[in-house]
């Protein structure tokens, strides 16, 4: 069998989360090495709603600490990847069935504005009825009043790409299409198998970072001794992009069938509408928009926007790692959760969940639980300060 490098750390996965661990990493002076199986961002970093944003509903839900760490993390991203991260305009009506009302969504909104820490991306207003006949075509009737706020978007594909271009520039390796075999752990090292142009090649790591999105468990289950799995979900988002654009920006709107949230955005002179949240039990390549989940979505954005052409250009779906927990998926935690072999000197550290907004400070996370285990290095570069460009 072929023998290739030793590395500090072999990551696993080359979506967001991974491409964030790898520039972290090679910042700080570590040996980096990237298996990706398909192409970067070729999961779920490439099918969200696109967005880096603090979470406004999750305001609802009691999760001020994401919320306040998302909305440093849009911060720092509007400062590092100008090219890439973008402020809009977002628009919340509240019509006369609109379950929360003006005054709750006046207090969210104050709060998450707090969170922010002021400056323009913070601020958020009234829109005078005498403008709304220019949002795109949203209805008015039943229209009570419409709020107008601030978040950021992205093209996930993109960012991830320029995460991974950063990392790379920083010493850090790429091996793309390879796929993770198998994994053998001791006390001192991680001997790794993975195939690559119908070849099995070998490598060894101090550490993996296992950021394989729905397939981390999969992942979990091919390293010996096995590490401990953590219990989760897969809930599947859906979004269409319709013909047409909007002028105004983005829209906030609340689903008249369960009061959920669904976004209505501009996304390359065409809109993109989501999401949805089913529970999602088949193999996550498999991942496809239902037809339930496609009417759902239509008969929302219908209710909005009544004269808007509802012609499907596109579809596509990505896949949440979501804690196991009763209840509908739209009340459960987004919080991160990073499992460890071993809590002295891990040799294996999972990532479960996340964002894309803060996949930064989730990598930062990652290197502070591994960073006994790997040897001394001269850092490289501050990744505060490093300019995060497409390549």
């Amino acid at each position: 069998m072929p023998v290739s490098n030793h590395y500090d750390i072999v990551i696993i996965g080359g979506g967001i989360q991974g491409a964030a661990v790898a520039q972290a990493a090679a910042a700080r002076g570590y040996t980096v090495l990237v298996l990706e199986k398909t192409a970067l961002a070729a999961g779920t970093s490439s099918r969200s709603s696109k967005l880096v944003h603090g979470g406004l509903r999750y305001l609802e839900h009691g999760h001020l600490a994401l919320v306040h760490e998302s909305l440093r993390e849009r911060s720092d991203w509007l400062r590092l990847a100008p090219s890439l991260v973008r402020l809009s305009p977002f628009y919340i009506p509240v019509y006369r069935k609109t379950s929360r009302s003006t005054l709750i969504l006046r207090t969210g909104l104050s709060l998450y504005a707090l969170l922010a820490g002021g400056g323009a991306s913070s601020r958020f207003r009234s829109v005078p009825q005498s403008a709304w006949e220019q949002l795109d075509g949203l209805t008015t009737e039943g229209l009570k009043h419409v709020f107008q706020y601030w978040d950021a978007q992205t093209d996930d594909r993109l960012l991830t790409q320029a995460l991974m271009h950063s990392a790379s520039s920083l010493g850090a390796e790429l091996l793309c299409p390879a796929e993770f075999i198998h994994a053998t752990l001791s006390p001192t090292l991680c001997e790794i198998d993975y195939l690559q142009e119908d070849r099995i090649n070998h490598c060894s790591a101090a550490v993996i970072v296992n950021a394989a999105g729905p397939w981390v468990n999969r992942v979990v289950q091919r390293i010996d001794p096995r590490p401990p799995e953590y219990p989760v979900d897969l809930v599947q988002g859906s979004h269409l992009v319709l013909e047409g654009c909007l002028n105004r920006g983005c829209y906030y709107l609340e689903s008249p069938i369960d009061r959920r949230a669904v976004f209505v955005l501009p996304w390359y002179q065409h809109i993109l509408l989501g999401t949805t949240e089913t529970l999602f039990n088949g193999d996550p390549e498999k991942s496809s928009p239902l037809a339930t989940e496609e009417a759902y979505l239509l008969d929302c954005f219908h209710h909005y926007f009544p004269e808007r052409n509802m012609a499907v250009r596109e579809k596509f779906s990505g896949l949440r790692v979501l804690p196991v927990a009763h209840g509908v998926a739209f009340h459960r935690s987004r919080e991160i959760h990073l499992q460890c072999d071993t809590s002295q000197k891990p040799r294996v550290v999972s990532i479960y969940g996340g964002k894309l907004t803060v996949c930064r400070a989730t990598a930062q996370k990652v290197l502070h639980i591994i960073m006994p285990t790997l040897p001394d290095r001269a850092p490289r570069a501050d990744v505060s300060k490093l300019i995060i460009e497409a390549p």
